[in-house]
């Protein structure tokens, strides 16, 4: 992998990461991709190949929708859980539409270009670390359309600033807006209540109400992603009923309480011994976890 020299580094982000994959992806040693571990068939005709012909070929096949969606699967799964190579390598393996976009927002704009690349690839990069649900089709047109977003709430940032002179002048009350409620005090109150368990809390905060990526938090847990998502579904049933009978927003009856009590220990109860089953299967639990 050859790197240029710190004084012939781009200022540009866009061009820096381009670079950077560029680096990555050429000989001795170049990022490859195995087609078929994106769980399509091998329509590229190549079961290994390097990122800047698969990125060629899928842009001379626009219509390979389906091997797109599992190149793209398995390049944000990688990202997530492999580390900056491939974080790198899928940035790069966008860039022809990232610079398409850049160059439409950039048009007519009086500041800095730079900016505008940097907003379209901090937009990118949060959708791939957290955002896109690797379970929904076309992924990649999901990360095309928060860069795309990022770039444009700055290019009407620009139009939006009002000078000091001028503030009097707005109608209107300039009092800053209270926030709406605070769900993550709710979650709280529902662990207290044993509507959710103490060691599901965090990972409902970051997927519910964070955003995050789930397959890092499941591989955090040693549990499939699938487990992961039913038994944050069954968090979602239990707060829902939770709310629709008042006991995340007034005082639980006595008789509640205990109820509740009761369910989560028998859930506690239920997991343990899933987890003494599968002790001599570390990393994989049942799809039905608790």
């Amino acid at each position: 992998m050859s790197v240029p020299a710190a004084t012939d580094w781009p200022t540009s982000p866009l061009a820096a990461a381009d670079a950077a994959f560029t680096a990555l992806t050429g000989e001795p040693a170049p990022l490859t991709l195995d087609i078929g571990a994106c769980g399509v068939p091998d329509a590229a005709g190549s079961g290994v190949m390097t990122l800047p012909a698969l990125r060629d070929w899928l842009l001379r096949h626009p219509q390979a929708y389906a091997l797109r969606d599992g190149v793209w699967r398995e390049l944000i799964r990688r990202a997530r859980l492999e580390g900056p190579a491939w974080v790198i390598a899928a940035v790069g393996m966008a860039m022809p539409a990232l610079r398409r976009y850049a160059g439409q927002l950039c048009a007519g704009y009086d500041g800095d270009p730079d900016d505008i690349d940097a907003e379209i690839l901090t937009g990118f990069l949060t959708a791939l670390r957290d955002r896109v649900d690797l379970t929904r089709d076309a992924p990649y047109a999901a990360l095309c359309r928060a860069a795309w977003r990022a770039g444009h709430r700055l290019r009407l940032q620009a139009g939006e600033y009002t000078s000091i002179a001028d503030v009097d002048h707005l109608p209107g009350p300039r009092t800053p807006k209270v926030p709406y409620g605070h769900p993550d005090v709710l979650v709280r109150r529902a662990v207290g209540l044993g509507i959710l368990d103490p060691d599901d809390e965090q990972p409902y905060i970051d997927v519910r109400l964070g955003r995050r990526a789930i397959e890092p938090i499941a591989a955090g847990l040693g549990i499939t992603v699938d487990a992961l998502r039913m038994r944050l579904g069954r968090i979602d049933t239990r707060i829902a009923d939770a709310l629709h009978r008042g006991l995340l927003t007034g005082i639980a009856s006595p008789h509640a309480a205990a109820t509740l009590a009761a369910q989560a220990e028998h859930r506690a109860a239920t997991r343990a011994g899933r987890a003494t089953t599968n002790r001599p299967h570390l990393g994989c639990e049942a799809g039905a976890a608790a």
